[in-house]
């Protein structure tokens, strides 16, 4: 499964942005998709997944409220909806996909498929 990420760009602060990531080569279905991101000097972060199924939802503490994670899968697209953004949030984005079970949700090594980032860039 190849995964592209978009979306990002340039938000003042208290703004939205919608990010997408678009699998090609396979199907989304069945997999446990996620964000994470990576800000300039720090290790990369898990932001939210989602269940195969839609189901159930995972955040970080850090967005929860202000993030929305959903997919479509007869689309094969995964979304990720932000609101009241501040400039922690600028990062590089980058979506998963795997298996992970929920123990390893948060975890990047339970993702061994990799969109190539967008960069959100919020100004305050």
């Amino acid at each position: 499964v190849q995964l592209q990420a978009s979306g990002g760009g340039f938000v003042q602060a208290g703004g939205s942005l919608r990010l997408s990531c678009a699998a090609s080569e396979g199907t989304i279905g069945g997999y446990g998709m996620a964000w994470f991101r990576q800000a300039p000097g720090k290790e990369r972060e898990f932001v939210a997944a989602i269940r195969g199924n839609g189901g159930t939802t995972y955040y970080a503490d850090s967005v929860k409220g202000r993030f929305t994670i959903s997919r479509d899968n007869a689309k094969n697209i995964v979304y990720l909806q932000m609101s009241s953004l501040n400039v922690e949030d600028t990062a590089v984005y980058y979506c998963a996909g795997g298996r992970p079970i929920t123990s390893t949700v948060r975890r990047r090594e339970a993702y061994y498929y990799w969109g190539q980032g967008t960069l959100v860039t919020v100004s305050s």
